[in-house]
């Protein structure tokens, strides 16, 4: 509550997003069938009226002060017609005549659905920044996880986000094809993500969680998950097939190792980051188990 009136503030945001204005342009996930995700759950999937959205922007500055940068949630908020978002757009940045970054979720489909005339209109509206959830370029695995999208619709989304001239980050799990799939996960990924050409590649490591249908595959042995080891394993190949120039970040907390660098620039540097501490676990898994992040860490989701 800030001077009487209730401020909606999204549940949600990237780790990039922690020092941003936070403001709520809709409710909840459109899909929310992600076998993985345990967000946005038990909450219904609503757009906010565009007055109400702007009376959050006004109440924003007494919150916020004036920042220079805004992440728009919920999960998707390109669903809300493209006029009603520029509306909103050019709104914040008459508030907030400061804001160098603008950025929100969005899903892949929903990109794809958009005429190119949309993006680009949100672009030169204000909107910066999409960050959309690869996961993997395994069609299998995204079946298998229900993602709702091919690893065609996601590269073809991508490479339209880009072109309406989006700055672009793309999240890749690693661990999602569990001790059985790394490679393929891996490889295929590394398949779509040179295809895109990302701004950012953002990295999670996967942490099955209560409540998802993922979790009871882990806890019936239907889903067997990777060891340390294996997902390490796993990271050395996306990155070692990688032919971008992006920005290779892992700053989220489930993540095993600090792997952050630009691509190619710095690849050999990563790679053999990862291949010292492969090599330790290797030949002493004690001590390079103590190098990674701690369990309960990973576990602060």
């Amino acid at each position: 509550m800030v001077s009487g009136v209730d401020y909606d503030f999204p549940p949600f945001r990237p780790p990039s997003e922690a020092g941003s204005i936070l403001l709520r342009a809709t409710r909840g996930c459109p899909w929310n069938r992600c076998a993985f995700c345990v967000m946005y759950k038990g909450m219904r999937f609503s757009r906010r009226p565009v007055e109400e959205i702007k009376r959050d922007i006004m109440v924003a500055m007494s919150i916020f002060g004036p920042r220079p940068t805004m992440f728009i949630g919920d999960s998707n908020s390109l669903v809300m017609k493209t006029e009603e978002l520029v509306e909103v757009l050019r709104f914040a940045r008459k508030v907030f005549p400061g804001l160098r970054r603008v950025t929100s979720y969005a899903r892949a489909k929903t990109i794809l659905h958009k005429p190119l005339d949309d993006l680009v209109a949100l672009r030169e509206a204000g909107l910066t920044r999409l960050h959309v959830g690869l996961e993997t370029g395994d069609d299998q695995l995204l079946k298998y996880m229900c993602k709702g999208a091919t690893a065609g619709e996601m590269v073809e989304a991508g490479r339209k986000a880009v072109e309406a001239g989006f700055e672009l980050t793309e999240y890749v799990i690693l661990g999602l094809g569990g001790k059985d799939g790394w490679k393929r996960h891996a490889s295929e990924t590394a398949k779509a993500l040179n295809r895109i050409n990302p701004t950012f590649i953002r990295v999670r490591t996967l942490v099955p969680i209560p409540g998802t249908p993922l979790y009871e595959k882990v806890a019936s042995g239907e889903f067997k998950a990777s060891s340390p080891l294996e997902v390490l394993k796993e990271t050395r190949l996306l990155i070692e097939e990688l032919n971008v120039s992006s920005w290779f970040l892992s700053d989220h907390v489930s993540n095993y190792l600090p792997v952050n660098g630009k691509l190619p620039d710095e690849k050999e540097d990563l790679l053999n980051f990862l291949d010292i501490h492969i090599d330790i676990l290797e030949s002493n898994p004690e001590l390079g188990r103590g190098l990674l992040q701690p369990e309960h860490l990973r576990q602060r989701l």
